[in-house]
């Protein structure tokens, strides 16, 4: 049997097959310390699983609009007018089926075969794949670590070409940390204006900022034609299995991506739109506090990691990832990359982590902190252990 072209292009996400081994190495017993899921490690806030409960028990099982239920688009945009000042209507949201779905429909929608996409690095896994599925060809932007690989507009308008389609902007960035500051947010708006692109800016990690910044969007700049946004309820309310995301945007681009979900997954999870619902008008308190044990891990684990000589990293500005630069460990004791590095440290000190080639650099790990300060503590231990023995 032959394999489509497009289904050969891509690959299974490294995240996903670094949680498969970890699961395996758990499921044998091996007391392991995970930092390779980015997945909140606090339970979903009981409000939102009293209200699925609730729908289970009345019986709303069935089929919905395969867009979503009215009533959480009108929710979704008011709790975005609400945190960012932004102005949608709820005939310009779409709920899917988690934000990766929102991504997805939105390059599927946008880019043809030979199209070009600028895409920041370091880069979400999926964004990569998902460009190559749809036959374009991801453009790679690089940002400065020195400053918190922050993308910048001058950078980005240095490779545009008269192919480039889309741009995407993920701030706060997964796997860095980064967050790219609303001025500078407001010259790359302006910017995919200005040479007639598409901005697909990814809010994931949206509500999850330190040291003062305030949570910030681009729905605020009322642009429509050139910019979608897509979000998601699975790290701001702990929802990550209930598969519930959302794109604002144009009537035109959405009805299009819309499409594509009615041929592929139809309606997303009637019972867990309801949970999404109470998630967004019910109390909002449970955000302020994942956020604040967050703080507290970040700083433990940078402070951790930067005892360890040769280690270097910049402070996360969001989100609860690190991306230490681990070069100086490298071409040492048979460890020829850091895929290499990450299969070593998972083999012989237990500690999961995501090596940074799934991400477009060669020289760092991932460190996801959205686990307790006791797994934290144990697996700086374990990591400063395995780094002096190289």
């Amino acid at each position: 049997m032959q394999l489509s072209e497009s289904i050969s292009r891509i690959s299974v996400s490294p995240t996903a097959a670094v949680v498969m081994k970890a699961d395996k190495l758990k499921s044998s017993g091996i007391n392991l310390v995970d930092f390779g899921a980015g997945e909140p490690d606090f339970p979903t806030p009981e409000n939102i699983k009293r209200a699925a409960i609730e729908a289970l028990e009345k019986n709303f099982t069935k089929y919905t609009a395969t867009g979503g239920i009215r009533e959480l688009k009108a929710a979704i945009v008011e709790r975005h007018a609400r945190d960012f000042g932004s102005h949608y209507a709820p005939e310009e949201c779409l709920v899917t089926v988690g934000g990766k779905q929102a991504i997805f429909e939105a390059v599927a929608a946008t880019v043809n075969p030979g199209d070009e996409v600028l895409l920041p690095v370091p880069y979400w896994v999926s964004f990569l794949d998902i460009i190559r599925y749809a036959g374009g060809n991801a453009v790679l932007v690089a940002t400065d670590q020195e400053k918190n690989f922050a993308l910048t507009a001058a950078e980005a308008a240095k490779r545009i070409t008269p192919k480039t389609r889309m741009m995407i902007v993920n701030s706060p960035n997964n796997p860095t940390g980064a967050v790219v500051p609303p001025e500078e947010m407001q010259k790359v708006v302006a910017l995919a204006i200005e040479r007639d692109l598409l901005l697909l800016s990814d809010e994931c990690y949206c509500h999850f900022l330190y040291d003062g910044r305030k949570p910030y969007s681009l729905g605020s700049t009322r642009e429509r034609d050139h910019l979608v946004i897509t979000g998601s309820f699975s790290k701001t309310y702990s929802m990550t299995g209930w598969r519930v995301g959302y794109a604002l945007g144009t009537e035109k681009l959405l009805s299009s991506m819309l499409k594509l979900q009615s041929h592929s997954t139809s309606n997303p999870t009637s019972f867990a739109q309801r949970g999404a619902l109470e998630a967004l008008r019910g109390p909002q308190d449970s955000i302020a506090r994942m956020l604040a044990e967050y703080t507290r891990r970040r700083d433990s684990i940078v402070e951790g990691l930067r005892a360890i000589p040769g280690v270097r990293l910049m402070k996360p500005q969001g989100a609860f990832y690190v991306y230490p630069d681990i070069s100086a460990y490298l071409k040492k004791d048979g460890v020829a990359d850091a895929t290499k590095l990450a299969e070593k440290l998972l083999d012989e000190a237990h500690v999961a982590v995501v090596p940074g080639p799934a991400f477009g650099t060669e020289d760092h790990v991932r460190i996801s902190y959205a686990t307790s300060l006791d797994q934290i503590n144990e697996g700086l231990g374990r990591m400063k252990d395995f780094f002096a023995k190289l």
